[in-house]
Order: C-alpha cells, then sequence, then structure tokens
C-alpha cells in the first residue's frame, strides 16, 4: 500500500459549491466546461483517501490497495434507469483489501453537501446464504454482536441503524424469540452522519479513520460469519 504523510487531507468550500451546482446543472456540456473543478474535487478526495488509508493500517489488513481502487467513479450508469442524469450528485470511496471491490465487507464514506455525507458500514443487500448465517448467529450467540453495536461508544457514534426489517417473523424461529426484533432484520447497516462543516475540518480524513475503528469490531464479526468460518471436516 503507497501512502504518504499530508499536512492537510480535507475538502474545501469549492469542492461543497462544485458539487451543489453539478445537482442543477447535471449534464455533459456543463460538466465538460466545469471539469478543472471536477478535478480540484477529484484530487482533494484522493488526499483524503489516502490519509484514511495511512490512518487504518496499524489495525487493517490493507496491503496492495490503492487509492484509485478505493474511489467510486463519479459517472453514472444510466443504461436501465429511468434518471438519464450521467452524473452522482456524491463522492464516495469504499476501503476493503484490495480497494471497493473487495466483496467483503467494508467502511463505505459518502460525501454529499447539504449535510448529507456520512461513515457507514454493515450488512447491506445480504445474499440468502448470508442472511441465514447472521439470523444462526443470532439465535446462538446474540450476546457478542450486542456486545458490539449495543455499547455506549459504538450507539452514540452509530446511532442510526439503516435497512430492511421484516414485518413478519423469519421462517424457523419463533414470534416470541428473545432477539425477534434482530432476526427479523434483513439488513443491519449503520452510519455516522457528518455536517458539510466537519466535512471541512482540516483533520476530517481522522475523524473517518476514528470512526472506522469503533465500527470495525461490527465489521470483523460479519466477515468471519460471511467469509471467514471454516466448515467443519467429516467426522472419521
Amino acid at each position: 500500500m503507497k501512502t504518504k504523510s499530508t499536512s492537510k487531507a480535507s475538502f474545501t468550500a469549492p469542492t461543497l459549491t462544485f458539487m451543489r451546482d453539478l445537482v442543477t446543472n447535471n449534464n455533459r456540456e456543463w460538466f465538460h466546461a466545469n471539469r478543472p473543478r471536477y478535478e480540484a474535487a477529484k484530487a482533494e478526495l484522493f488526499t483524503v483517501v489516502e490519509r484514511v488509508l495511512a490512518g487504518l493500517s496499524p489495525f487493517e489488513p490493507l496491503a496492495n490497495t490503492a487509492v484509485k481502487d478505493c474511489v467510486f467513479r463519479i459517472n453514472r450508469d444510466i443504461r436501465f434507469a429511468k434518471d438519464k442524469a450521467p452524473y452522482k450528485s456524491n463522492l464516495a470511496f469504499a476501503i476493503g483489501p484490495g480497494g471497493r471491490h473487495s466483496g467483503r465487507i467494508d467502511y463505505y464514506v459518502h460525501i454529499q453537501p447539504g449535510n448529507k455525507s456520512f461513515l457507514g458500514a454493515g450488512m447491506w443487500n445480504p445474499t440468502p446464504a448470508n442472511l441465514a448465517k447472521f439470523r444462526q448467529e443470532v439465535d446462538y450467540n446474540a450476546a457478542e454482536l450486542k456486545a458490539i453495536i449495543e455499547a455506549d461508544a459504538f450507539s452514540e457514534y452509530f446511532p442510526e441503524a439503516s435497512g430492511e426489517v421484516m414485518k413478519t417473523t423469519p421462517k424457523g424461529y419463533p414470534a416470541d424469540h428473545p432477539e425477534i426484533e434482530l432476526l427479523r432484520r434483513k439488513e443491519l447497516f449503520f452510519m455516522h452522519r457528518f455536517t458539510d462543516k466537519e466535512v471541512l475540518k482540516p483533520n476530517f480524513a481522522d475523524d473517518i479513520v476514528q470512526g472506522c475503528r469503533l465500527i470495525k469490531p461490527y465489521c470483523d464479526l460479519l466477515n468471519y460469519l460471511f467469509f471467514d468460518e471454516k466448515e467443519e471436516g467429516p467426522t472419521l
């Protein structure tokens, strides 16, 4: 992983202004005429991601993870979309081993003016097999999960649990199960929102790192359940 320390890893007001202007001028002609503004915003994004990668390195194995592999393109895929606006209204990056396509539970950062920026991580759109693993863990050992997500520091920083929740009872579990609220969850994604003022702080990248440190135990638990748990071999 190639990183270097920078004296300032944050966004500036012109970047947020560019993103606001893009919302009301979301067309290729305007974008190309304002490409220098976009390139400046992109450079700031890369600097922030670089600092975040460096900050995560002491506690997160991210060898050979390049900044460019973490950053999402600003272009939208409009092939099958009703909304034909060609550009996203946000800047974003996700950090996992190898970048945004790690295939694991990673850290997602979304930068959008209007106080819509956030850091998020967790179970989102899981496969049926992974959802079944999550529910089995809740059934057998909810204490470990609850010790993480109900800890004071965690719940204060990540007060918002997003995702789809069943209105009925999942098949195979009784309606009076003591952990029925967790079992009903089809997604469990936690978010910490940032104001525009916080995004513009000189040490914003360091704030992201601290948030990642807090949610890492939850990500680690999900990654263990979904990807790392070893199946027992046949009994001889």
